[in-house]
């Protein structure tokens, strides 16, 4: 009995191409189970590291402004949003309500910008000081498994409000330490 015979079967029972499949599916699950994947971890080290965040909210239109201000208060959580992605809970560290101002025209022709006396401005521009968990990376600050950099838009959601900001600042406040095992 020949090793091969004419269409392709090892000893007449089973086919080349049959092994060749078994083989590939088979390094394919190996590859899948055994190979290192993206884990967060480099050299066995966990680059978490707590950042500080501030987002700034311009013309947020509410009925109550002082009352919306209550329900930041420090250490609270927030649900962060990150280009359409959930990034998690965040802590406020500080919020601070900035003054609306109007650009007054003087008489020698200048502009000075001073405080609008308006009462009834229902509309709140503020800074919102967050902290969190993120990680390092060579792209920059990931929250949540999504990047976020100055500029970026950020949705604030909790159960009686949701409004978008814009990041003006990240800072890394502690350094990464190795994982101990």
């Amino acid at each position: 009995m020949p090793i091969l015979d004419r269409q392709g079967r090892l000893f007449g029972k089973v086919s080349l191409l049959d092994i060749g499949a078994v083989l590939v599916m088979l390094f394919v699950v190996v590859g899948i189970f055994l190979s290192p994947g993206n884990t967060g971890r480099i050299n066995g080290q966990d680059k978490s590291q707590v950042v500080e965040a501030d987002v700034i909210v311009r013309g947020l239109n509410v009925l109550n402004p002082d009352s919306l201000m209550t329900q930041f208060s420090p250490g609270s959580k927030l649900s962060f949003v990150i280009r359409n992605q959930p990034a998690g809970q965040v802590d406020i560290k500080s919020v601070r309500q900035l003054d609306r101002n109007l650009a007054v025209p003087q008489a020698d022709g200048t502009v000075k910008a001073m405080k609008d006396p308006r009462p009834d401005s229902y509309s709140v521009d503020m800074i919102v000081t967050v902290t969190g968990k993120g990680q390092k990376t060579k792209e920059g600050l990931v929250l949540g498994n999504t990047k976020m950099k100055i500029g970026s838009t950020v949705e604030i959601d909790q159960l009686n409000y949701n409004f978008n900001g814009t990041v003006i600042d990240i800072r890394y406040l502690d350094t990464p330490s190795p994982v101990k095992n």
